[in-house]
């Protein structure tokens, strides 16, 4: 750990080094406090004994004094600042625009058409030598001089309409961050917490905490840094966040004294020093290795550079990152390693896109490739053949300008195909998305996790807070032997027990646990402290009683003695001393527990009475249970007098001071299920979305809480099972987790009760790589703890609860519900498929546009030597038509016939049967009706024909038309892609759409300013009304053609071929499949096929130096190939976080470089985990690196392997 921590220069942000290693002048250093709070309990007390002797020897060597705190003078404060750092975990470095950008540009599509764009412009500026043109043949190509001045626009068009789609996406990008950053520090800046500081108590930022200061924590606290306990009452911490251990540790001098940063204080008080802030504390190291400090990782690249040339061993180049740090050596190989892998992963829907983008992009460059063929054969044969002309030599630059303009029109026809709106589309459609989902309280960190969401087929949830109020109430009451469905009228209850009840709940609860005002009129009254004892005080509130009159009677101070709440005993007891010398104890409990010491009850009229095993039997029979299985937590009510006369009782021995006691009441408590959630629950099941319940709860409450929300229903075979017995079921005999005895349960399984975090994740990890059903599923978690962060990493969407949600909870997850309700991940999925739907939409619209395009110029050109629609004319179909198309399809709103339906499985193709019917059906109007007009028009509107028509000749009527006709049909057939389903009604709710109204009318009257107006640019002359009509009514024929269309049943069509699926098990190289695939990346893999077509030699070198590489570096460890780790998460990158079971060694983090995404490193010793201290000892849970993916010679995944398949 030492090495870890001497060089913390990176951390103090001090430049000067010599201060450093003085220390400041402190009695003790940095790295011997970070040393020091990494132990726990026992060895943490040898350590101070050892070293210094107790605590107020560490206050002492910090100059602090345990009662006064620190002078607080800004010197001494700066100091302490430069040598132990601030408070302070700097968050990731938000990527810079440009940054954004380049990522942005790496799309393959863009990529065609950045090439096809550059080689168009290329072109078009070169102007070949003239020659004597006689001479050299006469061959019309009809390519006029307006068209080749005019050349450059193409290209200029297609490169400003990819500036237009970087731009959007990088501007989206980074929107999205600022916004929720804003969010991040608006949370920070609110923290305060108190410290003593020149004898005075102040409340200051968490961010002002110093090493040194004296820090008072009391119930309730979220500690904000690391300390050693100076003085505790019955301090009990939970430190589940940082163990996932839900037991309350006890803190004191002689036990335990360490008290860690993100832990809460679940009872007691006392003062600590404060030993480590910021990146030192356990949470900062935690956040450190989640990769928050972004900008440590950048000085240690730098210092890894200079660490190569030295290979100095003392680990500073570890500093801070053990788990992300190279042994030097390895270094070059490793930027090798970098610089061939696709920096950015992709989600399902953008591999599916890219996949399908390439295929157009291969078929539009075989058309073009054609084209080109045929134009230059044409022209060769026709020339030296036909004409019998000799090839001339100062006739070659001639040949090659005719040879460069049938390049052009082949480079036309690649560009119509290639569809450059579909990036847009893409984009468009999820920022709208993310920017609404932000008024359906989802704040979305992921932009794809919201399309993810759409294919959701499970979603496991928490119970309290997420399907429950977290509101305590008292509903049911069992007093003076009645049992009470509802709370009873104060009338009803005699005097003496009303008596007892008051003084019972006022006193024998925590005080700091009240009941304030509401915030806003109209709300409910908020609760602070304990939610059960607020349940409590509550009921006196409903009793027309005041615990507050009581309590200023009897204040704090004058409590006897008090025996706090524990998990152990499972009960809290309060004695109060009486005027007259006796004594009154009041005990409150699980009431099981509680009954067991009743020897007495309050009967009907307020007397105790004799309360025997069989009465008590009685009524856990015909009260507890009942309550229980109606989803209630029982709480019995109870005290005991000693009378004045006798000696005063031995108050150490609990046992005997807390028995013979005599009954007053059994409440049963509820957390209301949220009215809201059923209905939801029924939506989600409607839909196709299977929702399990994992809660820490007990199965009784958990079943019953179940039931109402209709994730059980009466009469249906399903599972519930406690913690316990799910582990029990998926291990085998060596207790290790095996896959198939998981298939075995989780298909049925529906409540997971008192299940530990590393449940949740087990479960979540099982049912992702399950491969029970053909479609693997999609699974979405929500979770608020900081233990739930591996199973929100580990889920395809994770959300987090942004009211009660931890910070490490919140970066682990993909979504934040800022109301931490049910409802709103009903709405994620929905606009989730709505985006699925909007981008298919697009498709249909966009694929029918470039078919028709691409066959018209192709046998144009082939022809006439003369594409019917000219260059720019394409550009305005193309480039316009796509961009606004993209605007009006993207942005449908999502409606509740979404979840109607299943949801679409991973490798669902982007187009269906029916869209597939739609797009040919369509097409095929389109070509009859363009190709009757190009070879029939001249005689249908009798007008000259403008077919052959001479150089430089103005622009016909005949293919104004034909280009008018084209464009009518578009923009009606946009209307029948607001359909994909093969509905019959494709005008359903267009009004509610404004974008697309405007939209259809904008481009419109656009259309009428090119025609009318456009002149020679757009080789346009104007039109008569009769011409426009006939144009508009051969339009309005798509309308009445879709009808015909979705009359004929899809399922007869059994030739047409779905396009745009994911990549298909059958596909992936059985390497891919090996067991340590997180998930398979249909992008990346489309980015090798997409890079095969051009450099398919360059891989293969690749892969050779990569297997090179390999042998080279004689640890086979952990060689896993770039493609295996991949993960949904798109902006920020984080470690996966790896739980396999409580078994002595639990990986917990995986060691994959967060920025990179480097394969696994190959380090020759483990690198030195910061981790020890991340857990109780007694945890089981121990965070490791995961670095031993055994590899053995012929493993799937070591280097021979990767030889065999790759070569």
């Amino acid at each position: 750990m030492g090495d870890m921590a001497n060089n913390s220069v990176a951390y103090s942000s001090v430049k000067n080094a010599v201060k450093e290693a003085n220390h400041g002048d402190f009695g003790v250093t940095l790295a011997e406090l970070r040393s020091l709070m990494e132990l726990r309990a026992a060895d943490a007390l040898h350590k101070i004994q050892e070293c210094y002797g107790d605590v107020h020897g560490i206050c002492t060597k910090l100059k602090t004094s345990p009662n006064e705190g620190l002078s607080g003078n800004p010197a001494d404060i700066e100091r302490r600042e430069a040598v132990f750092g601030k408070n302070f975990i700097p968050p990731k470095k938000p990527k810079t625009f440009l940054q954004l950008v380049w990522e942005a540009l790496q799309d393959v599509t863009l990529i065609i058409l950045e090439i096809a764009a550059v080689v168009s412009l290329g072109l078009s500026f070169y102007q070949p030598p003239g020659g004597n043109e006689s001479l050299c043949g006469s061959v019309n190509v009809g390519e006029e001089e307006e068209e080749s001045e005019a050349g450059w626009i193409e290209g200029a068009a297609i490169l400003l309409s990819v500036v237009c789609v970087v731009l959007v996406t990088a501007f989206n990008d980074w929107s999205k961050e600022k916004q929720f950053r804003g969010l991040q520090s608006r949370i920070e800046q609110e923290q305060k917490f108190t410290v003593i500081r020149g004898g005075q108590v102040i409340q200051i930022p968490v961010a002002d905490i110093i090493v040194g200061d004296i820090a008072q924590v009391k119930y309730g606290d979220l500690l904000p840094a690391d300390g050693i306990l100076i003085q505790g009452n019955d301090l009990k911490i939970d430190e589940s966040s940082l163990t996932g251990e839900s037991d309350h540790v006890k803190k004191s001098l002689d036990r335990d004294p360490m008290l860690l940063s993100g832990t809460h204080v679940m009872e007691g008080s006392g003062r600590m020093v404060v030993t480590a802030v910021g990146v030192n504390s356990q949470t900062g190291i935690i956040f450190t290795l989640l990769g928050a400090g972004g900008d440590e990782e950048e000085k240690e690249k730098e210092k890894e550079k200079k660490e190569k040339k030295t290979k100095a061993q003392d680990g500073a180049a570890m500093e801070m990152q053990p788990l992300k740090s190279e042994d030097g050596g390895d270094g070059d190989e490793k930027d090798k390693k970098k610089a061939n892998l696709p920096k950015k992963e992709k989600s399902v829907l953008q591999g599916k896109l890219t996949k399908l983008a390439v295929q157009i992009g291969k078929a539009g460059l075989l058309m073009s490739a054609i084209t080109v063929i045929i134009l230059v054969l044409y022209f060769v044969i026709d020339t030296f053949w036909v004409q019998k002309r000799p090839w001339l030599a100062e006739c070659t630059p001639i040949y090659i300008q005719y040879f460069v303009k049938f390049f052009i029109i082949g480079v036309t026809v690649l560009v119509v195909a290639v569809p450059e709106g579909l990036p847009l589309a893409v984009t468009i459609s999820l920022a709208y998305s993310v920017k609404k989902m932000m008024k359906d309280n989802n704040l979305v960190r992921h932009l794809d996790a919201c399309e993810t969401m759409g294919n959701a087929t499970a979603i496991c949830s928490d119970k309290t807070g997420t399907l429950t109020m977290n509101r305590m109430t008292v509903v049911q009451a069992y007093i003076n032997e009645k049992h009470y469905k509802k709370i009873p009228e104060p009338e009803a209850i005699p005097e003496k027990t009303m008596a007892y009840l008051v003084t019972g709940i006022s006193v024998n609860c925590a005080y700091t646990s009240k009941i304030l005002p509401p915030e806003k009129e109209g709300g409910l009254p908020r609760h602070v402290g304990n939610k059960t004892e607020c349940a409590l005080l509550g009921l006196l509130l409903d009793l027309k009683r005041d615990y507050q009159d009581v309590r200023n009677e009897i204040p704090e101070e004058d409590l006897y003695k008090v025996y706090t709440f524990n998990s152990v005993r499972k009960s809290m007891s309060t004695v109060l001393k009486n005027s007259d010398g006796s004594f009154r104890i009041f005990s409150k409990g699980a009431s099981e527990i509680v009954l067991k010491k009743c020897f007495k009850i309050l009967s009907a009229n307020g007397e105790p009475k004799v309360f025997r095993p069989r009465d008590r039997d009685d009524i856990v029979k015909t009260v507890i249970e009942p309550m229980a299985s109606e989803g209630l937590r029982t709480i019995c009510l109870a005290f005991r007098d000693f009378p004045a006369g006798e000696p005063e009782p031995e108050w150490d021995n609990e046992n005997d001071i807390v028995t013979g006691l005599t009954c007053i009441a059994v409440v049963g408590i509820e957390d209301p299920v949220r009215p809201e959630v059923p209905d939801a629950i029924k939506k989600c099941q409607r839909a196709g979305i299977t929702v399990r319940m994992v809660t820490g709860d007990n199965i009784n409450t958990a079943r019953a809480i179940a039931l109402k929300c209709g994730i059980l229903n009466p009469g249906e075979d399903f599972l519930c099972l406690e913690g316990k017995d799910f582990n029990r079921r998926i291990r085998n005999e060596k207790g290790e987790i095996e896959q198939e005895r998981i298939d075995k349960i989780w298909p049925k399984l529906r409540v997971l009760a008192r299940s530990s975090p590393t449940d949740k994740h087990t479960l979540v990890k099982g049912i992702i790589d399950s491969t029970v059903f053909d479609q693997r599923q999609v699974v979405a978690v929500t979770g608020d703890g900081t233990n739930d962060g591996p199973a929100l990493k580990k889920a395809d969407v994770g959300f987090a609860m942004g009211i009660a949600g931890t910070d490490v909870a919140k970066e682990a997850s993909d979504i934040i519900l800022t109301d931490d309700n049910f409802t709103s991940i009903v709405k994620a999925v929905m606009w989730g498929r709505n985006v699925y739907d909007s981008i298919s939409k697009f498709l249909q619209f966009q694929l029918t546009v470039n078919v028709v395009a691409v066959i018209v110029a192709f046998t144009g050109a082939c022809i006439t030597q003369d594409s019917p629609l000219k260059a720019v004319q394409m550009l305005w179909v193309n480039l316009i038509m796509d961009t606004l198309a993209s605007l009006a399809l993207a942005t449908e709103p999502p409606t509740e016939a979404l979840l109607l339906r299943k949801p679409y499985g991973r490798n669902k193709p982007l187009i269906s049967r029916t869209m597939m019917k739609n797009i040919l059906g369509h097409a095929f109007y389109q070509l009859v009706v363009v190709f009757t007009l190009l070879f029939a028009g001249e005689k249908i509107f009798d007008i000259d024909s403008g077919r052959n028509a001479p150089l430089h000749a103005p622009p016909s009527e005949h293919y104004t038309i034909v280009f008018n006709t084209f464009v009518m049909m578009q923009l009606f057939n946009e209307i029948n892609a607001r359909k994909i389903h093969g509905e019959r009604n494709v005008f359903e709710g267009i009004f509610n759409n404004a974008i697309f109204c405007s939209i259809v009318l904008g481009t419109f009257v656009v259309q009428i300013i090119i025609v009318q107006f456009g002149g020679k640019p757009f080789s346009c002359s104007e039109l008569t009304i009769e011409q426009w009509l006939w144009s508009i009514f051969l339009g309005m024929g798509t309308l009445l053609w879709g009808q015909l269309i979705s009359t004929i049943p899809t399922s007869r069509l059994k030739f047409l071929k779905e396009a745009g699926h994911g990549t298909q098990k059958e596909e992936i190289p059985e390497e891919e499949l090996a067991e340590d695939v997180e998930e398979i990346d249909h992008a990346e893999r489309e980015l090798r096929r997409g890079q095969i077509l051009w450099f398919r030699g360059l891989n293969r070198i690749q892969t050779q130096i990569r297997v090179v590489n390999a042998f080279r570096s004689s640890l086979y460890e952990g060689l896993e190939k770039p493609e295996t780790r991949s993960s949904i998460h798109n902006f920020m990158t984080h470690p996966e976080f790896r739980i396999e079971d409580s078994e002595p060694h639990i990986p917990l983090i995986d060691d994959t470089d967060a920025e990179d995404d480097a394969p696994t490193k190959r380090n020759s010793s483990p690198p030195p985990s910061p981790n020890r201290n991340n857990n109780a000892v007694d945890s089981g849970i121990h965070l490791t690196t995961d670095k031993n993916k055994s590899a053995t010679s012929s493993s799937p995944g070591s280097p021979l392997h990767s030889l065999e398949t790759s070569l």
